[in-house]
């Protein structure tokens, strides 16, 4: 952030929130406080926008790095693509999450975590 780059993340969650999901809402406000930019939309808001079940990292909208589970949801590894028309379609996801969820204190604020 020192060289005016942006790192922000939404975080997709249930209601009521798994122990995980508690658990990094508590810590979100040292990420927050670091620079790092954390959102939270609700699962059942982000079916309703109908947004992809993926979880997905980019890098400078430019590099898209997608997780891959098992049907145990366990992580199996990361598909790498700078691919033009899956990156645009990422981000194009990203922009709907973003404008939807809300930030780190104002989520906290509505549900709060009991960690």
């Amino acid at each position: 952030t020192g060289l005016g780059k942006r790192f922000g993340r939404v975080r997709v969650v249930d209601e009521p929130l798994t122990e995980g999901q508690a658990f990094l809402l508590a810590r979100a406000p040292s990420n927050v406080a670091a620079g790092d930019e954390v959102r939270y939309l609700l699962r059942s808001e982000a079916d309703r926008l109908s947004l992809p079940e993926l979880d997905f990292w980019l890098i400078d909208s430019h590099t898209l790095l997608t997780l891959v589970f098992d049907d145990a949801d366990t992580t199996l590894g990361v598909t790498v693509t700078e691919e033009p028309a899956e990156v645009l379609a990422a981000c194009q996801v990203r922009d709907a999450a973003w404008h939807f969820a809300s930030s780190t204190a104002d989520f906290a604020r509505r549900i709060p975590s009991d960690m």
